[in-house]
């Protein structure tokens, strides 16, 4: 085999500060510390981005990941979180006295607190927020697709126009992917942070915190996303509320065609399973109880849940 086919990666799932269970995953999956850098003798590991927030070790986490990218024993795509820290440190330059993401609206600062707690008002906060802005939106392999939340071929093309064929940040994507409204902010909400659907405008719904929801988000690797409720994704309570009416067209021709794609992002629970032989997903919730995940994959055509592992895993 050549090209992609003849590698092997290791896409491990959205890491969120958890520096112990990331050394215990890479321990687990046959990584090797030298003068602290990790590697493996014959394998690569992809990182699906979200490296930082709500665990209790931020740098270590990233300096970890930077060491192995460095040392080519790693690449690391853009998770949304990377992409908020950016827009959080960034004035908006149509109005230098606000930032990209304001930092007055609630549950910004809490989400991004653990992060600056470590960074903030430190030279080390640029230092990383300069490397985030080198990080691909999305890696295509050719046998394998690797992106934080949605691999959206329409949102994919569109980014490409500005950021080339891997996604990476410019200035004009970093301001347009904040200003809701423009093509930019749709498609990167849509790769980082996956697709949310407008509900028909006479249409919404109360979840169970009583918030009044105008849109769904997306199960977008379903087979089946014919009816608004067979596509949603969210707490269980909240799906009977959802209204079992026709998704847009474009949902329901399921348009994705191609390679199988990996992705982090969803907070899945329970035994690590693949979706189908087409798609993964690698994040089971380490942020909180859940362990770290990664798949391990060879090069085949259809995914299998026994080339999922994670950190606690017996041997």
């Amino acid at each position: 085999m050549t090209g992609a086919a003849a590698l092997k990666f290791d896409i491990i799932g959205d890491v969120h500060g958890q520096y112990e269970k990331l050394v215990g995953l890479l321990q687990h999956l046959g990584y090797q510390a030298n003068h602290g850098r990790w590697k493996h003798p014959n394998r690569t590991a992809i990182f699906v981005g979200d490296l930082i927030d709500r665990g209790p070790e931020q740098v270590r986490t990233v300096e970890l990941v930077r060491a192995m990218e460095a040392n080519g024993a790693a690449r690391c795509i853009l998770g949304n979180h990377e992409f908020n820290a950016i827009a959080w440190a960034t004035p908006d330059p149509t109005n230098p006295s606000k930032w990209l993401r304001d930092h007055g609206r609630p549950g910004n600062f809490e989400q991004h607190e653990a992060f600056l707690s470590e960074v903030q008002s430190t030279p080390r906060h640029q230092e990383l927020l300069d490397w985030f802005k080198t990080l691909p939106m999305w890696l295509d392999l050719g046998g394998l697709r690797v992106v934080h939340a949605c691999w959206h071929q329409a949102s994919i093309d569109k980014l490409m126009t500005l950021s080339g064929p891997e996604g990476h940040l410019t200035d004009q994507l970093i301001q347009w992917g904040n200003e809701k409204g423009t093509w930019a902010y749709q498609a990167i909400e849509t790769v980082c942070k996956g697709p949310e659907v407008k509900l028909p405008s006479t249409i919404s719904f109360a979840d169970k915190g009583g918030k009044i929801r105008h849109e769904v988000r997306v199960r977008w690797w379903k087979d089946d996303l014919s009816t608004y409720r067979k596509a949603a994704i969210g707490p269980p309570g909240d799906m009977k509320m959802i209204p079992d009416v026709p998704m847009p067209a474009e949902w329901q021709a399921h348009p994705y065609a191609g390679p199988p794609v990996i992705f982090g992002h969803y907070w899945f629970t329970g035994k690590p399973e693949v979706i189908s032989p087409k798609f993964a997903c690698v994040d089971y919730s380490a942020a909180k109880d859940g362990p770290l995940v990664a798949y391990r994959w060879d090069g085949e055509s259809e995914l299998s849940s026994d080339k999922l592992k994670w950190e606690g895993q017996s041997q």
